[in-house]
């Protein structure tokens, strides 16, 4: 009874969450419909609202395209065009999902594999920069309640500039990397300064998009961080003695012992790692077949084998010959 009570509760959830997901477009239009309606001049909101988009968009350009790369340059002396070509599958992914922590995996895989980053530091760097680095929430956030206050006449002096910054930023740390978190700590945003947390709505209308634009700065951000990283800390990832890093990611090595089995059954080098083993051949088989491929191998039969101290070395006395 217990597992048919705890899954009809599943079930109900379940149902309950498709609901709300079903009409949730529904309620966005009725909400911008709303404060659409209170509006004196549509045309002049209009046009403030085409402003903010392009602040916004000028504004995630301006700090993606040439903050970030120029801090990557000059800390690290590298070119940042290579760098940022290399993690072009995950601009281009958190672009599609507006969500950086849905990118994460794939942030992982162009910086361990295009730009050869070391896996301990990426596994690091990558989830707390997917956590708490949202540079782009925070100028998008700082920009909309700026544009806020403007749109309801108010007044902004430096120290309330400041104030909204400062927010902007401690509630980009908190937001979650899911599509349009930033419309939920907007309100602490708001909050700081006394502005007015309904008009949130004037901005839902454009957000699905400019949220697309800021988590690929959030993506890039993480990224170049993690290049940072890796150089600043490339002297703690060197063998003594070497002048080449710790490679993490080597092939498994395979035994002379098990090189030495297969060649006992007919085969003259183990499979490839990873591989299907082949199926076992008689050592009569396998001699024709090695005499087919023209590969040269000892007789196959039963010796005795003069064995080292060291179980690595092998010596075959019975495959020697003296011709006097």
């Amino acid at each position: 009874m217990s597992k048919i009570h705890m899954f009809s509760k599943t079930f109900i959830l379940l149902w309950v969450l498709l609901m709300m997901t079903r009409y949730f477009p529904f309620g966005i239009v009725f909400l911008v419909a709303g404060k659409i309606l209170e509006m004196d001049d549509l045309s002049s909101m209009g046009k403030k609202l085409g402003f903010y988009v392009i602040t916004v968009v000028m504004g995630l350009i301006l700090h993606g395209l040439f903050i970030l790369p120029t801090m990557y340059f000059f800390i690290t002396k590298k070119s940042p065009v290579v760098y940022i070509r290399g993690i072009l599958q995950a601009l281009l992914i958190s672009l599609a999902t507006s969500s950086s922590s849905a990118t994460l995996p794939i942030t992982f895989k162009c910086l361990l594999e295009n730009n050869h980053i070391d896996r301990r530091i990426i596994r690091f760097v990558l989830p707390v920069g997917a956590t708490i680095n949202m540079d782009g929430t925070a100028l998008y956030e700082a920009v909309a309640a700026i544009f806020i206050a403007q749109v309801n006449n108010y007044d902004l002096d430096f120290g309330q500039i400041v104030t909204i910054s400062i927010t902007a930023t401690a509630a980009s740390i908190g937001a979650a990397g899911i599509p349009q978190a930033g419309l939920v700590t907007m309100v602490i945003v708001l909050t700081s300064v006394g502005l007015p947390t309904d008009d949130i709505t004037l901005i839902i209308a454009v957000d699905w998009a400019l949220d697309r634009f800021r988590t690929m700065v959030n993506v890039m951000g993480d990224a170049l961080a993690t290049g940072i990283m890796a150089h600043i800390c490339r002297n703690d990832f060197v063998k003594e003695g070497e002048e080449i890093p710790l490679i993490c990611e080597t092939k498994p090595m395979i035994s002379i012992q098990h090189t030495r089995s297969f060649q006992d059954n007919g085969y003259p080098e183990p499979p490839a790692p990873g591989s299907r083993k082949p199926d076992r051949l008689f050592p009569d088989m396998a001699r024709v077949k090695q005499l087919e491929e023209g590969i040269s191998h000892p007789p196959l039969r039963h010796h005795k084998r003069a064995r080292t101290d060291h179980d690595h070395c092998v010596i075959d006395m019975t495959g020697l010959e003296t011709n006097v």
